[in-house]
């Protein structure tokens, strides 16, 4: 069993910055960690992940502004979410797909005005 609990959301202005966390307990072995988001109205949508290799891979429309990372112990996720625009507003999950399992942390929601 896999816990996640996201933090750090909140409003902010375009162009600024947000450092979202992801704390995670649990057995993560063999697990792939991603951020996904959701706006109003919208569906789940992917952000970014880190791959087998520990390298990141983006959706397109965060690519250059986002940067996703994991502590040394792999205990907590992070997403650095730079020149925010207020298409990004959503609330932002945390998931870790296990062994074809997924778990998804509460979501911590992102506000950025104009």
């Amino acid at each position: 069993q896999v816990q996640l609990v996201e933090s750090g959301g909140g409003s902010v202005q375009a162009g600024g910055s947000l450092r979202l966390s992801c704390a995670i307990s649990g057995s993560t072995n063999w697990c792939f960690m991603s951020w996904y988001r959701q706006a109003p109205g919208k569906g789940r949508e992917f952000v970014s992940l880190i791959n087998s290799d520990g390298y990141p891979n983006y959706a397109d429309s965060v690519k250059g502004r986002f940067t996703i990372s994991q502590d040394n112990a792999k205990n907590t996720l992070f997403l650095q979410m730079n020149s925010l625009k207020p298409e990004d507003t959503a609330t932002y999950y945390c998931k870790a797909r296990c062994r074809s399992i997924d778990y998804w942390g509460q979501g911590t929601p992102v506000t950025v005005s104009s």
